[in-house]
């Protein structure tokens, strides 16, 4: 009995893994959010698979730079005068709350005719993203990274600001917890 209500919440709690976490992205990797023509924010966006409940991180110098999330229109012509939102911390988060386009752009003058402004594609995930696509590398990281950069890395995911959760781990440890649960009731 006590293995069958394990089961069940074990598989109830997987199924709700892939919709509640999702990756978390540094807008133009380590350039951040800028004018200077570093990163072509579209092509940047085009190599990623964005998904409901990801996370952009815009990292920016806010004396210079904002972000303003506006309509398709207002993208298209970089126009920053009715924006859907507006953020100015230096450090935004935006957390991609359903399907469809997102459209960001910095409103300084100039600066989205410059490049800066980014198209993002937010799709359902799938329970075959979380093994068929590879995680993104949080920022920090390289594939041939050395263990200093390893550990500067490891140390950059504690604070927080380039956690993502692997959908398997995470299924690993709803497992044991699953089952510990079942075990006490």
């Amino acid at each position: 009995m006590a293995f069958r209500k394990s089961t069940l919440i074990f598989l109830v709690m997987l199924a709700l893994c892939g919709v509640c976490f999702g990756a978390v992205y540094r807008v133009g990797d380590s350039n951040g959010w800028t004018s200077r023509g570093l990163v072509d924010y579209n092509e940047w966006a085009s190599t990623k698979d964005f998904h409901v409940n990801d996370t952009l991180i815009f990292a920016y110098n806010n004396q210079f730079h904002n972000v303003m999330q506006v309509t398709t229109q207002d993208f298209e012509s970089c126009n920053p005068n009715s924006p859907v939102a507006v953020y100015t911390s230096g450090s935004d988060t935006i957390t991609l709350d359903r399907p469809g386009n997102f459209y960001f752009l910095c409103g300084a003058p100039g600066h989205c005719q410059a490049g800066q402004r980014v198209e993002i594609m937010a799709t359902l995930p799938t329970p075959d993203d979380s093994f068929a696509s590879p995680s993104p590398i949080p920022y920090g990281f390289s594939p041939s990274a050395s263990p200093t950069e390893a550990i500067s890395a490891s140390s950059a995911l504690s604070s927080g600001s380039a956690l993502h959760f692997l959908k398997l781990g995470l299924g690993v440890t709803m497992f044991v917890l699953s089952t510990l649960l079942g075990l006490v009731f």
